[in-house]
């Protein structure tokens, strides 16, 4: 039973009613979702057809929660290899090409053997053929320059780029809380 209840992840919002982050997209799994709702740290908003039973209640399966105190966003973002990749929307900087990450890599722009460092403004996301290619040298000397000078980018920054990925999965109660805030095409 818990392998088909393991397909039935809530959508956790902020007290705000906005996901806590769009990539990778805010899920918590079933048990987590309920003890907090038993513990009252959630308000449920949605919930699945499918429910939970003990000898004494019954409940339905939260499909989207809302925290009861709002979660301030951290201002600078973790420098992580997954977050440079977000940040540079997945695309190698040299060649221009959108890649899987299983596929990617980072690239000193200043190699480190010359003193560069591994810090958001010296590191980009590259393809492998691209980062064999420049190898050991700097940019003027492989003719290599980024597409997109490499910086820190702000959690706001990396969360609008996150929300192009929409998730392999999107449950249909999810939907109106994914999206409800992007800017309407006049048609």
């Amino acid at each position: 039973m818990n392998a088909s209840l393991d397909s039935c992840p809530a959508l956790v919002l902020n007290a705000d009613y906005r996901p806590l982050s769009y990539f990778p997209l805010s899920l918590w799994g079933w048990q987590d979702s309920i003890k907090a709702v038993f513990l009252d740290r959630v308000n449920i908003v949605a919930e699945y057809d499918r429910e939970v039973h003990s000898p004494s209640w019954c409940m339905r399966l939260p499909s989207v929660i809302s925290l009861k105190r709002y979660v301030a966003s951290n201002r600078r973002p973790a420098f992580t290899r997954f977050n440079v990749f977000l940040r540079d929307a997945f695309d190698c900087q040299y060649c221009g090409h959108g890649f899987d990450t299983h596929e990617l890599t980072f690239d000193h722009v200043v190699p480190r053997s010359r003193g560069g460092r591994t810090v958001w403004d010296n590191v980009v996301t590259a393809c492998a053929g691209c980062n064999l290619r420049k190898g050991n040298r700097t940019p003027r000397e492989s003719r290599m320059a980024p597409r997109h000078a490499p910086r820190a980018p702000t959690t706001f920054e990396l969360r609008e780029v996150g929300r192009r990925y929409p998730p392999n999965y999107l449950h249909q109660s999810w939907r109106d809380f994914l999206y409800w805030d992007t800017e309407l095409e006049a048609g």
